[in-house]
């Protein structure tokens, strides 16, 4: 059964932090999302960008159906109706795109699970808003930056917004980005190292999470 949108946006709320994650590895990408779950991720963004995008999803949500009850997760870089329509088939929790695409909004609302579409103006947070979105990815944020949030912010008092990409895994980063009023960032290399991972030291990578919670906590 596909989450309400409302709770799914909780979730994303009360996380903080949502990785976003792609492997050609179906085992990596297992152990990777293991290892959130353990640092305490109760959300986690697969990204669509791989030729075994949909073999390494459909394996993630098989553990976590087998073991993971509270967690939600969804796929990201969706940019068409089609692939939405496959993700949501698949046991997706929620849908994000890079773009804001009102066809993908629309079978969304439709089949009743969360729409994150990517902004990057306000001209594409309004096309969201429009089309029933409450909640927006900022793409890139690392062009965009902090500064892009506050002053967008008053023209959109009902949007929650979530940075994604140039968000560091530190105090000054996060700070930057939450005293703007996100509810939330998203997170890839920065967070998910590339070497931790080729090293498949998921002590290490649970460790890396935990701490960035913790810095996180401290902030909000």
């Amino acid at each position: 059964m596909i989450p309400q949108p409302a709770i799914v946006v909780a979730a994303f709320e009360r996380s903080g932090i949502i990785p976003v994650f792609y492997d050609d590895d179906a085992a990596v990408c297992c152990q990777v999302l293991q290892a959130c779950y353990d640092a305490g991720i109760r959300v986690f963004e697969f990204t669509n960008r791989g030729e075994n995008a949909r073999r390494n999803f459909a394996a993630m949500r098989d553990l976590k159906t087998a073991g993971m009850p509270d967690l939600f997760l969804g796929i990201g870089t969706i940019k068409s109706v089609d692939d939405a329509k496959a993700y949501t088939g698949m046991g997706a929790d929620f849908i994000v795109s890079p773009i804001t695409d009102a066809t993908i909004g629309s079978y969304c609302q439709t089949e009743n699970i969360l729409w994150v579409p990517g902004c990057m103006t306000p001209t594409e947070i309004d096309v969201a808003e429009k089309n029933n979105a409450t909640f927006v990815k900022l793409f890139p944020g690392n062009v965009l930056g902090p500064g892009f949030v506050k002053a967008v912010k008053p023209l959109f008092p009902h949007m929650k917004f979530m940075p994604t990409g140039g968000v560091e895994p530190t105090i000054e980063s996060m700070k930057s980005w939450f005293d703007t009023g996100v509810v939330c960032v998203g997170m890839g290399s920065n967070l998910l190292s590339r070497q931790v991972i080729e090293n498949k030291d998921w002590a290490a990578l649970k460790e890396k999470i935990m701490q960035t919670l913790s810095l996180l906590k401290g902030k909000r």
